[in-house]
Protein backbone atom coordinates (compact mmCIF):
# COMPACT_ATOMS: atom_id res chain seq x y z
CA UNK A 1 0.00 0.00 0.00
CA UNK A 2 2.75 2.25 0.95
CA UNK A 3 4.26 2.13 -2.40
CA UNK A 4 0.82 3.75 -4.07
CA UNK A 5 1.63 7.14 -5.26
CA UNK A 6 -1.10 10.29 -6.00
CA UNK A 7 -0.49 10.94 -10.00
CA UNK A 8 -1.13 14.71 -11.02
CA UNK A 9 -2.14 14.29 -13.86
CA UNK A 10 -3.59 18.22 -14.88
CA UNK A 11 -3.73 21.84 -13.89
CA UNK A 12 -5.04 24.76 -14.02
CA UNK A 13 -5.39 28.35 -12.38
CA UNK A 14 -9.22 29.69 -11.69
CA UNK A 15 -9.82 33.49 -11.43
CA UNK A 16 -13.44 34.48 -10.29
CA UNK A 17 -15.87 34.70 -12.59
CA UNK A 18 -16.52 38.21 -13.10
CA UNK A 19 -14.45 41.32 -11.79
CA UNK A 20 -14.68 42.33 -8.39
CA UNK A 21 -14.14 46.15 -7.79
CA UNK A 22 -12.93 45.60 -3.93
CA UNK A 23 -10.26 43.39 -5.77
CA UNK A 24 -8.62 46.45 -6.95
CA UNK A 25 -7.39 47.64 -3.66
CA UNK A 26 -4.54 46.56 -1.42
CA UNK A 27 -6.56 43.78 1.48
CA UNK A 28 -5.14 44.17 4.46
CA UNK A 29 -4.31 42.20 7.30
CA UNK A 30 -5.32 42.80 10.55
CA UNK A 31 -3.32 41.76 13.52
CA UNK A 32 -4.48 37.78 14.42
CA UNK A 33 -3.72 37.75 10.51
CA UNK A 34 -0.05 38.98 10.21
CA UNK A 35 0.81 36.88 14.02
CA UNK A 36 -0.15 33.93 11.21
CA UNK A 37 2.61 34.19 9.50
CA UNK A 38 4.41 31.13 10.14
CA UNK A 39 1.66 28.70 10.49
CA UNK A 40 0.86 25.45 8.00
CA UNK A 41 -1.71 26.47 5.24
CA UNK A 42 -5.28 24.87 6.96
CA UNK A 43 -5.80 21.59 4.63
CA UNK A 44 -8.73 19.72 5.19
CA UNK A 45 -10.71 17.77 2.80
CA UNK A 46 -13.80 15.76 1.87
CA UNK A 47 -13.85 11.62 0.90
CA UNK A 48 -16.80 10.48 -1.26
CA UNK A 49 -17.82 7.23 -2.34
CA UNK A 50 -17.50 7.26 -6.40
CA UNK A 51 -21.26 6.94 -7.60
CA UNK A 52 -22.65 5.16 -10.58
CA UNK A 53 -24.87 8.29 -11.69
CA UNK A 54 -25.20 11.70 -10.93
CA UNK A 55 -28.41 12.47 -11.74
CA UNK A 56 -29.77 10.07 -13.85
CA UNK A 57 -26.45 10.12 -15.81
CA UNK A 58 -23.58 8.00 -15.36
CA UNK A 59 -21.28 9.26 -13.57
CA UNK A 60 -17.89 11.27 -15.60
CA UNK A 61 -15.20 13.02 -14.05
CA UNK A 62 -14.41 15.00 -16.87
CA UNK A 63 -17.81 16.43 -15.90
CA UNK A 64 -17.44 16.48 -12.54
CA UNK A 65 -14.28 18.38 -12.77
CA UNK A 66 -15.63 20.77 -15.03
CA UNK A 67 -18.43 21.83 -12.73
CA UNK A 68 -15.99 22.06 -10.09
CA UNK A 69 -14.30 24.64 -12.14
CA UNK A 70 -17.38 26.83 -12.87
CA UNK A 71 -18.93 26.63 -9.20
CA UNK A 72 -15.44 27.33 -7.77
CA UNK A 73 -14.82 30.54 -10.30
CA UNK A 74 -17.82 31.80 -9.09
CA UNK A 75 -17.17 31.23 -5.33
CA UNK A 76 -14.28 32.67 -5.71
CA UNK A 77 -16.24 36.23 -6.57
CA UNK A 78 -17.28 35.83 -3.07
CA UNK A 79 -14.16 35.24 -1.79
CA UNK A 80 -11.87 37.36 -3.77
CA UNK A 81 -8.76 37.40 -1.98
CA UNK A 82 -8.02 33.69 -2.29
CA UNK A 83 -7.28 34.21 -5.90
CA UNK A 84 -4.51 36.80 -5.25
CA UNK A 85 -0.94 36.58 -3.56
CA UNK A 86 0.92 38.29 -0.62
CA UNK A 87 2.84 41.29 -1.19
CA UNK A 88 5.57 43.20 0.71
CA UNK A 89 6.18 46.79 0.87
CA UNK A 90 9.59 47.61 3.03
CA UNK A 91 9.59 50.77 4.23
CA UNK A 92 12.55 53.09 3.17
CA UNK A 93 12.78 54.94 6.24
CA UNK A 94 11.90 53.22 9.05
CA UNK A 95 12.23 49.60 10.31
CA UNK A 96 9.03 47.97 8.83
CA UNK A 97 7.51 46.49 6.28
CA UNK A 98 3.30 46.29 5.15
CA UNK A 99 2.40 42.73 4.60
CA UNK A 100 -0.59 42.59 2.64
CA UNK A 101 -2.81 40.63 -0.31
CA UNK A 102 -2.62 41.76 -3.68
CA UNK A 103 -5.76 40.55 -5.06
CA UNK A 104 -5.24 41.13 -8.65
CA UNK A 105 -1.07 39.20 -8.26
CA UNK A 106 -0.39 35.76 -9.46
CA UNK A 107 -2.56 33.61 -11.55
CA UNK A 108 -5.54 32.78 -9.50
CA UNK A 109 -6.27 29.79 -7.25
CA UNK A 110 -4.58 26.47 -8.30
CA UNK A 111 -6.94 23.34 -9.47
CA UNK A 112 -5.36 19.91 -9.63
CA UNK A 113 -6.60 16.58 -10.72
CA UNK A 114 -4.66 13.91 -9.12
CA UNK A 115 -5.34 10.35 -9.53
CA UNK A 116 -4.47 7.38 -6.79
CA UNK A 117 -4.93 3.31 -7.42
CA UNK A 118 -6.22 2.51 -4.07
CA UNK A 119 -9.42 1.91 -2.99
CA UNK A 120 -11.26 3.80 -0.54
CA UNK A 121 -11.04 1.30 2.25
CA UNK A 122 -7.20 1.15 2.44
CA UNK A 123 -7.36 5.19 3.20
CA UNK A 124 -9.58 4.41 5.77
CA UNK A 125 -8.93 1.09 7.43
CA UNK A 126 -5.58 1.35 8.86
CA UNK A 127 -4.93 2.18 12.48
CA UNK A 128 -2.57 4.67 11.03
CA UNK A 129 -3.32 7.19 8.51
CA UNK A 130 -1.41 6.05 5.48
CA UNK A 131 1.51 8.65 4.53
CA UNK A 132 -0.34 8.74 0.80
CA UNK A 133 -2.98 11.02 2.34
CA UNK A 134 -0.60 13.73 2.98
CA UNK A 135 -0.36 13.88 -1.13
CA UNK A 136 -3.80 14.60 -1.55
CA UNK A 137 -3.22 18.62 -0.48
CA UNK A 138 -1.22 20.70 -2.58
CA UNK A 139 0.73 22.81 0.29
CA UNK A 140 1.94 19.92 2.20
CA UNK A 141 4.69 21.43 4.98
CA UNK A 142 4.56 25.19 3.53
CA UNK A 143 3.71 27.66 5.53
CA UNK A 144 1.35 31.06 5.14
CA UNK A 145 4.50 33.31 4.00
CA UNK A 146 4.73 31.51 1.33
CA UNK A 147 1.90 32.58 -0.09
CA UNK A 148 4.01 35.52 -1.75
CA UNK A 149 4.99 32.93 -4.72
CA UNK A 150 2.39 30.05 -3.81
CA UNK A 151 -1.44 30.21 -4.53
CA UNK A 152 -3.31 30.87 -1.21
CA UNK A 153 -6.07 28.07 -2.64
CA UNK A 154 -5.41 25.25 -3.75
CA UNK A 155 -8.09 22.78 -4.57
CA UNK A 156 -6.73 18.91 -5.34
CA UNK A 157 -9.62 16.34 -6.92
CA UNK A 158 -7.97 13.12 -6.02
CA UNK A 159 -9.68 10.08 -7.90
CA UNK A 160 -9.57 6.95 -5.92
CA UNK A 161 -10.62 3.07 -7.65
CA UNK A 162 -13.93 4.26 -5.70
CA UNK A 163 -14.06 7.04 -4.38
CA UNK A 164 -13.15 11.04 -5.04
CA UNK A 165 -11.07 13.21 -2.26
CA UNK A 166 -11.54 16.62 -2.76
CA UNK A 167 -9.24 18.71 -0.62
CA UNK A 168 -8.60 22.36 -0.34
CA UNK A 169 -5.13 24.18 1.13
CA UNK A 170 -5.37 27.56 2.07
CA UNK A 171 -3.78 30.35 3.69
CA UNK A 172 -4.51 30.61 7.44
CA UNK A 173 -3.31 34.40 6.79
CA UNK A 174 -6.42 34.94 5.00
CA UNK A 175 -8.85 32.78 7.03
CA UNK A 176 -9.84 30.93 10.40
CA UNK A 177 -11.44 27.70 10.76
CA UNK A 178 -14.71 29.58 10.86
CA UNK A 179 -14.03 31.56 7.34
CA UNK A 180 -12.37 28.56 5.85
CA UNK A 181 -15.80 26.33 6.00
CA UNK A 182 -17.60 29.28 5.19
CA UNK A 183 -16.14 28.99 1.78
CA UNK A 184 -16.48 25.64 0.95
CA UNK A 185 -20.15 26.19 1.77
CA UNK A 186 -20.93 28.71 -0.53
CA UNK A 187 -18.71 26.76 -3.15
CA UNK A 188 -21.48 23.36 -2.06
CA UNK A 189 -24.22 26.02 -2.98
CA UNK A 190 -23.15 27.39 -6.28
CA UNK A 191 -22.00 23.86 -7.43
CA UNK A 192 -25.50 22.05 -6.09
CA UNK A 193 -27.63 25.19 -8.14
CA UNK A 194 -25.91 23.83 -11.14
CA UNK A 195 -25.88 27.09 -12.79
CA UNK A 196 -29.82 28.26 -11.60
CA UNK A 197 -30.31 31.40 -9.77
CA UNK A 198 -28.81 31.27 -6.39
CA UNK A 199 -29.23 33.39 -3.85
CA UNK A 200 -26.56 32.74 -1.05
CA UNK A 201 -27.51 32.06 2.25
CA UNK A 202 -24.45 33.72 4.11
CA UNK A 203 -22.41 36.15 2.32
CA UNK A 204 -18.84 36.66 3.68
CA UNK A 205 -17.97 39.78 5.16
CA UNK A 206 -14.67 41.25 3.91
CA UNK A 207 -14.97 44.06 5.76
CA UNK A 208 -11.35 44.57 7.75
CA UNK A 209 -11.68 44.67 12.00
CA UNK A 210 -9.07 47.23 13.50
CA UNK A 211 -9.04 47.96 17.26
CA UNK A 212 -9.78 51.24 17.64
CA UNK A 213 -7.08 54.55 16.27
CA UNK A 214 -5.50 51.41 14.08
CA UNK A 215 -5.65 50.43 10.81
CA UNK A 216 -5.99 49.70 7.85
CA UNK A 217 -2.22 49.49 7.49
CA UNK A 218 -0.41 47.38 10.32
CA UNK A 219 3.10 47.53 9.96
CA UNK A 220 5.27 44.84 10.88
CA UNK A 221 8.68 45.73 12.52
CA UNK A 222 10.92 43.79 10.37
CA UNK A 223 12.50 44.17 6.72
CA UNK A 224 13.38 40.65 5.94
CA UNK A 225 11.62 38.03 6.33
CA UNK A 226 14.87 36.22 8.11
CA UNK A 227 13.86 38.49 11.09
CA UNK A 228 10.68 36.45 11.87
CA UNK A 229 10.55 33.47 9.34
CA UNK A 230 10.51 29.89 11.48
CA UNK A 231 9.44 26.46 9.79
CA UNK A 232 8.86 23.96 12.58
CA UNK A 233 9.45 19.78 11.01
CA UNK A 234 9.26 17.57 13.51
CA UNK A 235 10.10 14.47 11.42
CA UNK A 236 7.89 11.55 10.60
CA UNK A 237 5.24 11.25 13.16
CA UNK A 238 2.67 8.36 13.42
CA UNK A 239 -1.30 9.66 12.70
CA UNK A 240 -3.91 8.18 14.36
CA UNK A 241 -7.51 8.92 13.96
CA UNK A 242 -10.41 7.95 16.70
CA UNK A 243 -13.71 7.80 16.17
CA UNK A 244 -16.15 8.53 19.01
CA UNK A 245 -19.89 7.54 18.44
CA UNK A 246 -22.91 9.64 18.92
CA UNK A 247 -23.43 7.37 22.38
CA UNK A 248 -19.97 7.34 23.68
CA UNK A 249 -20.04 11.26 23.68
CA UNK A 250 -23.26 11.10 25.63
CA UNK A 251 -21.87 9.20 27.89
CA UNK A 252 -18.94 11.09 28.15
CA UNK A 253 -20.90 14.49 28.78
CA UNK A 254 -23.12 12.67 31.13
CA UNK A 255 -20.17 10.98 33.53
CA UNK A 256 -18.11 14.86 33.41
CA UNK A 257 -21.33 16.86 34.29
CA UNK A 258 -22.33 14.67 37.07
CA UNK A 259 -18.91 14.36 38.38
CA UNK A 260 -19.03 17.67 38.72
CA UNK A 261 -22.61 18.56 40.05
CA UNK A 262 -23.26 20.65 36.81
CA UNK A 263 -25.24 20.27 33.89
CA UNK A 264 -22.96 23.03 32.00
CA UNK A 265 -19.93 20.88 30.26
CA UNK A 266 -20.57 20.52 26.99
CA UNK A 267 -19.59 17.28 24.78
CA UNK A 268 -16.41 18.97 23.38
CA UNK A 269 -15.12 19.87 26.70
CA UNK A 270 -15.64 16.48 27.89
CA UNK A 271 -13.93 14.88 24.82
CA UNK A 272 -10.89 17.45 25.56
CA UNK A 273 -10.68 16.37 29.07
CA UNK A 274 -10.24 12.90 28.35
CA UNK A 275 -7.60 13.30 25.71
CA UNK A 276 -6.08 15.52 27.93
CA UNK A 277 -5.88 13.22 30.78
CA UNK A 278 -4.86 10.47 27.97
CA UNK A 279 -2.19 11.76 26.97
CA UNK A 280 -0.85 13.11 30.08
CA UNK A 281 -1.30 10.08 31.36
CA UNK A 282 0.56 7.88 28.40
CA UNK A 283 3.49 10.37 28.69
CA UNK A 284 4.17 9.31 32.39
CA UNK A 285 4.89 13.39 33.47
CA UNK A 286 5.99 14.04 36.88
CA UNK A 287 3.45 15.30 39.30
CA UNK A 288 4.56 18.80 39.70
CA UNK A 289 5.26 18.76 35.75
CA UNK A 290 2.75 21.99 34.57
CA UNK A 291 0.86 21.07 31.74
CA UNK A 292 -1.56 22.50 29.59
CA UNK A 293 -4.64 22.65 27.14
CA UNK A 294 -5.24 24.84 24.78
CA UNK A 295 -8.64 25.56 22.51
CA UNK A 296 -8.41 27.72 19.34
CA UNK A 297 -11.36 30.01 20.62
CA UNK A 298 -13.33 31.92 18.00
CA UNK A 299 -13.48 35.49 18.95
CA UNK A 300 -16.34 36.86 16.42
CA UNK A 301 -19.11 36.85 19.39
CA UNK A 302 -16.93 37.47 22.10
CA UNK A 303 -15.93 41.04 21.11
CA UNK A 304 -18.16 44.09 22.42
CA UNK A 305 -19.64 44.68 19.62
CA UNK A 306 -19.10 41.12 18.21
CA UNK A 307 -18.40 40.54 14.66
CA UNK A 308 -20.78 39.04 11.98
CA UNK A 309 -20.40 35.64 11.96
CA UNK A 310 -19.55 36.08 8.21
CA UNK A 311 -16.59 37.82 9.21
CA UNK A 312 -13.39 36.61 6.44
CA UNK A 313 -10.23 36.45 8.61
CA UNK A 314 -8.53 35.35 11.62
CA UNK A 315 -10.55 35.89 14.60
CA UNK A 316 -8.83 33.34 17.21
CA UNK A 317 -6.93 33.19 19.57
CA UNK A 318 -5.47 30.52 22.25
CA UNK A 319 -7.49 30.42 25.15
CA UNK A 320 -4.99 28.22 28.02
CA UNK A 321 -6.16 26.28 30.87
CA UNK A 322 -3.22 25.19 33.52
CA UNK A 323 -2.64 22.78 35.91
CA UNK A 324 0.22 20.03 37.00
CA UNK A 325 0.05 16.59 35.73
CA UNK A 326 -0.65 15.50 39.47
CA UNK A 327 -3.57 17.67 39.89
CA UNK A 328 -5.36 16.37 36.14
CA UNK A 329 -4.77 12.47 37.04
CA UNK A 330 -5.64 12.93 40.32
CA UNK A 331 -8.94 14.02 39.95
CA UNK A 332 -11.56 12.73 37.87
CA UNK A 333 -12.87 13.66 34.24
CA UNK A 334 -15.33 15.97 35.33
CA UNK A 335 -13.14 17.71 37.47
CA UNK A 336 -10.52 18.27 34.17
CA UNK A 337 -13.40 19.10 32.44
CA UNK A 338 -14.87 21.76 34.40
CA UNK A 339 -11.39 23.64 34.08
CA UNK A 340 -11.81 23.91 30.89
CA UNK A 341 -15.59 25.18 30.65
CA UNK A 342 -14.46 27.84 33.14
CA UNK A 343 -11.98 29.00 30.70
CA UNK A 344 -14.45 29.03 28.11
CA UNK A 345 -16.32 31.19 30.53
CA UNK A 346 -13.97 33.44 31.24
CA UNK A 347 -12.49 33.69 27.50
CA UNK A 348 -14.18 37.38 27.38
CA UNK A 349 -13.75 40.96 25.15
CA UNK A 350 -11.34 41.71 28.00
CA UNK A 351 -9.31 38.85 27.41
CA UNK A 352 -9.41 39.12 23.79
CA UNK A 353 -8.34 42.96 23.88
CA UNK A 354 -5.52 42.45 26.28
CA UNK A 355 -3.89 40.18 23.96
CA UNK A 356 -4.54 42.33 20.94
CA UNK A 357 -3.44 45.63 22.69
CA UNK A 358 -0.15 43.62 23.89
CA UNK A 359 0.23 42.45 20.22
CA UNK A 360 0.03 46.15 19.19
CA UNK A 361 2.41 47.34 21.85
CA UNK A 362 4.95 44.78 20.70
CA UNK A 363 3.79 43.42 17.52
CA UNK A 364 5.06 39.47 16.50
CA UNK A 365 4.54 36.55 14.21
CA UNK A 366 4.03 33.32 16.26
CA UNK A 367 7.27 30.84 15.99
CA UNK A 368 5.18 26.93 16.04
CA UNK A 369 8.63 25.64 17.54
CA UNK A 370 8.46 28.07 20.54
CA UNK A 371 5.05 28.45 20.99
CA UNK A 372 4.10 24.56 22.34
CA UNK A 373 5.80 22.66 24.87
CA UNK A 374 5.77 18.83 25.18
CA UNK A 375 3.45 18.51 27.57
CA UNK A 376 0.62 20.25 26.49
CA UNK A 377 -2.38 19.72 24.39
CA UNK A 378 -3.81 21.50 21.77
CA UNK A 379 -7.75 21.11 20.13
CA UNK A 380 -7.96 22.94 16.68
CA UNK A 381 -10.68 22.54 14.44
CA UNK A 382 -14.73 22.73 16.04
CA UNK A 383 -17.43 20.63 16.60
CA UNK A 384 -19.61 23.05 14.93
CA UNK A 385 -18.12 23.56 11.80
CA UNK A 386 -20.64 21.39 9.64
CA UNK A 387 -18.45 19.51 7.40
CA UNK A 388 -20.26 16.69 6.27
CA UNK A 389 -22.97 19.29 4.85
CA UNK A 390 -20.83 20.28 1.79
CA UNK A 391 -22.22 18.14 -0.99
CA UNK A 392 -20.99 18.42 -4.74
CA UNK A 393 -23.53 15.63 -6.25
CA UNK A 394 -21.76 12.83 -4.78
CA UNK A 395 -23.67 12.24 -1.75
CA UNK A 396 -22.52 13.43 1.87
CA UNK A 397 -19.13 12.71 2.23
CA UNK A 398 -18.20 9.36 4.86
CA UNK A 399 -15.09 11.07 5.95
CA UNK A 400 -13.65 14.36 6.70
Amino acid sequence: MSSETVKHVSECFIKPKYEVQEAEQPYYLAPMDLAMLNFHYIQKGLLFMKPSHINDQEFSTSKLLQSLKESLSLALVHFYPLAGQLSTCISKTRHECLVFVDCNKGPGARFIYATLDMYMSEIMAPVDAPLVVQSFFDHDRAINHDGHKRPLLSVQVTELKDGVFIGCSMNHVLIDGTSYWHFWKIWSEIHRANGKQLLVSRLPNHKRWFPDGYGPAIPLPFTHPNEFLSRYEVGQLRERIFHFSQESIARLKSKANKESNTNNISSFQSLSALVWRSIVRANCLSEDQITNCRFATNNRQRLDPPLPLEYVGNCVTAMITTTTAGELLGHNLGWAASLLHQSVVNHSDKIVHKFIDGWLQSPFVYRPGKMFDPYSVMMGSSPRFDMYGNEFGLGKAVAV
